[in-house]
């Protein structure tokens, strides 16, 4: 022991910069080899490089995708789709549905999403907490066999504990309850309300904890955004919400966040659960299959047409980049965007410029007060790239919404769990739905139309007109764009 002590004090300089090297020299050859951004690639070699050991270490945390474009990947794939056992049913007609530039982007979702876009729905929107967490306690509390939920954040506040409190009461009365809450978010409440649930025998699990730490803490990136509640396999909600007492007004008052959930009933429901078996089996696995689970015979409930788009790190990406790519090629009149953290890359941010450069109007609507503040700083350090090219940029009045809506035309909507950000387009797993119906596409746009007439214009004048410091803050913490 004297010996090795002695080793080490005579030459820990060069230990260390052997190890930082190796370390370094290793974590670059990683990047370059895996990463499929080039100033993706750049950067994290520059990084390994010039740092080696901090270098290394932040590459460890935040640079690595552990969900790897495999097989085991393609296997996944296939499972999620095996799940809802998807009859081939027969093509949707969506030009009654909508109008007929969107028969194009059907068939380019077709390519994207593994999920066939199904007839026969009927959809609510949920404005709101006030709207969303009374439907989805009224479907907990009348469950009779199966309940799946899945949420990125579940808090331990008063509606946190009265949702949990419905599950654990219909788990007492023997239904199969399964809960799902990402590892991060899980943690955004003290205590968590994994422990409630689970003192009360409610078969309850976190996304993506990392084995290998002591304290199972969660990775940094790869988080599940999804949000998915599936009754009796006959009546699903998803979107945008989280579970949090900020959205109800009862108990945030004139602080109440905004948000946007949908209740589906119809075939499009066994997407959504199958999107939840397949995420509770990834993290478990438990299979959750059988009539208790999934209905094969959902008969149609309503005229819309709708298909799930999942996303995530793995070999589906790009598929929500994609459809978004493919929605503004074909808009003809009016594009409305909502989002809470509105960071686009270039490749958007080219086909948003385009759309409005051949005469579409554009509208991007985003928070006036955001509950992230260096992403508020980064998005205004970008938004004047829109501007320029003819986009309106909204920035709205009153407490945060939270909404990520997207209507074409007021004939096709795109809702769920996405941000226009680096991190929900590249890091996290989400769920998105295609909607091809005018009513829905057209109470979205009411809806964005009604935070626009309280909002205030962003102008290139007001940007440039903000002191130095302020643009070069903005522009630092843009430079951040991908990990925030």
């Amino acid at each position: 022991m004297t010996d090795l002590h002695e080793l080490l004090t005579a030459y820990w300089p060069h230990i260390v910069f052997t190890v930082s090297t190796v370390a370094g020299i290793g974590a670059a050859v990683h990047a370059a080899m895996t990463k499929r951004d080039v100033r993706a690639a750049i950067g994290w070699v520059g990084l390994t490089l010039f740092s080696p050991l901090f270098g290394a270490a932040a590459y460890f945390v935040a640079g690595i995708n552990r969900i790897r474009f495999t097989m085991v990947s393609q296997q996944r794939d296939e499972a999620m789709v095996y799940y809802a056992r998807e009859p081939q049913a027969e093509p949707v007609d969506v030009v009654p549905l909508t109008e007929p530039q969107f028969a194009s982007l059907k068939t380019l979702t077709n390519c994207i999403s593994r999920f066939q876009l199904l007839g026969g729905n009927l959809v609510q929107p949920l404005d709101g907490g006030d709207e969303a967490y009374p439907a989805m306690l009224q479907a907990i509390r009348g469950a009779e066999r199966t309940v799946a939920l899945q949420s990125y954040i579940f808090d331990h506040d008063p509606i946190g504990c009265e949702i949990a409190e419905a599950l654990i009461e219909a788990h007492r009365r023997g239904v199969k309850v399964r809960v799902l809450i990402d590892a991060v978010g899980a943690r955004y409440s003290h205590p968590p309300i994994v422990r409630l649930l689970k003192k009360n025998g409610v078969p309850t699990a976190r996304f993506m904890t990392n084995p290998m730490g002591v304290l199972r803490m969660p990775y940094a990136n790869l988080r599940s955004h999804r949000k998915i509640l599936v009754v009796d396999g006959r009546i699903g909600f998803s979107g945008g919400m989280n579970i949090r007492a900020a959205f109800v007004r009862a108990l945030s008052l004139d602080q109440t966040n905004r948000d946007t959930h949908f209740r589906y009933e119809g075939p499009i429901v066994a997407q959504l659960q199958s999107v939840f078996a397949h995420d509770w089996d990834f993290t478990t696995k438990e299979s959750l299959t059988g009539p208790d689970w999934f209905h094969h015979d959902l008969v149609a409930r309503g005229n819309t047409a709708v298909r799930c788009v999942p996303s995530g790190p793995d070999r589906s990406i790009n598929s929500t980049h994609d459809v978004l790519l493919g929605a503004l090629a074909v808009a003809q009149r009016h594009v409305r965007i909502q989002s809470p953290y509105f960071l686009p890359d270039q490749t958007l941010i080219g086909a948003l410029a385009t759309a409005a450069r051949r005469g579409v109007r554009v509208d991007i609507v985003i928070p006036g007060k955001n509950n992230l503040r260096l992403v508020d700083y980064a998005m205004m350090a970008q938004i004047d790239q829109l501007i320029r090219y003819g986009c309106l940029v909204w920035r709205t009045s009153g407490a945060f919404d939270h909404s990520k809506l997207l209507s074409v035309d007021d004939a096709w909507a795109y809702t769920g769990s996405s941000n226009l950000d680096p991190r929900s387009l590249r890091l996290n797993f989400e769920l998105d739905t295609e909607i091809y119906d005018r009513a829905i596409a057209s109470w979205i746009s009411a809806r964005i139309d009604a935070a626009i007439a309280t909002a205030k214009p962003q102008t290139l004048e007001a940007l440039k007109a903000l002191p130095f410091s302020k643009r070069l803050r903005n522009k630092i913490i843009w430079l951040a764009t991908p990990y925030l």
